[in-house]
């Protein structure tokens, strides 16, 4: 009940926010620009945005691949396709997260990291490179039901040349937090920070550094329980934060 609460809460406080702020974001007060493959695209008249963060997401549906008519082209991240490594295309996932794709047909699993968009097929939820459909009895069949999870993510380091990855903690339990801004101006997140502790909310200020510049990521307390959270985070971005994404303490 207290979780529920909470969700009740935060979706009357975004309500009167739209009335007296016109529902505007908190995305152009980032203090940092949208990669080009993290920006909206459009694709046989349908707009695709992709996800802030790959924390905690999971999907089932349909998986297919694809090879050489690909092969040696540019992926959307702009890599060389190379239908024999072991990576993928996801329409949302932001790119380098990397998936447990596990074949719900024969029990194979394989670890993929994205670098492309696609696929855009009904139904279907993710792209294979020829290399990772072996692995998993994928290439004969042609399709199979998969899920996907993501653990996590690489960044490449130039002083070892080589991908570091990033493990995603544990969203099956903890603390939930929705961070919804961050900014590189600490008034700016103390003035948000205020307006949601004004409706009883617990916010918290987390300081980092980015590209040498202090950050101000403000993040908002949200239960308990991941289904609840999850709520209050699509509640978050349906009223303006488009930004807005899950964090487990």
């Amino acid at each position: 009940m207290g979780s529920n609460r909470i969700v009740f809460a935060l979706i009357l406080f975004l309500l009167f926010q739209c009335f007296a702020t016109g529902c505007s974001t908190s995305a152009k007060q980032n203090g940092s620009k949208t990669v080009a493959t993290q920006r909206p695209y459009v694709i046989k008249n349908r707009t695709y945005s992709p996800l802030p963060s790959a924390v905690g997401f999971e999907e089932t549906g349909l998986a297919s691949w694809y090879g050489s008519d690909f092969h040696g082209n540019p992926t959307s991240n702009g890599e060389t396709y190379n239908m024999h490594d072991v990576t993928a295309a996801h329409k949302l996932l932001p790119m380098h997260t990397m998936l447990l794709v596990k074949n719900l047909d024969n029990g194979k699993e394989i670890v993929v990291r994205v670098n492309d968009r696609g696929p855009f097929v009904r139904g279907r939820i993710i792209d294979l490179s020829y290399g990772a459909a072996q692995k998993i009895s994928l290439v004969q069949p042609g399709i199979a039901r998969v899920k996907i999870t993501a653990l996590g993510e690489t960044k490449y380091d130039k002083k070892i040349e080589k991908r570091k990855f990033t493990q995603y903690a544990n969203l099956k339990s903890g603390e939930y937090f929705v961070q919804i801004g961050a900014f590189i101006e600490k008034h700016n997140s103390l003035s948000l920070q205020e307006k949601f502790r004004d409706f009883g909310h617990k916010v918290l200020i987390k300081q980092s550094s980015m590209k040498g510049e202090i950050v101000y990521r403000v993040q908002v307390y949200v239960g308990k329980t991941l289904s609840n959270a999850r709520r209050s985070e699509r509640a978050l971005r349906e009223k303006g934060y488009k930004g807005a994404f899950l964090i487990a303490l």
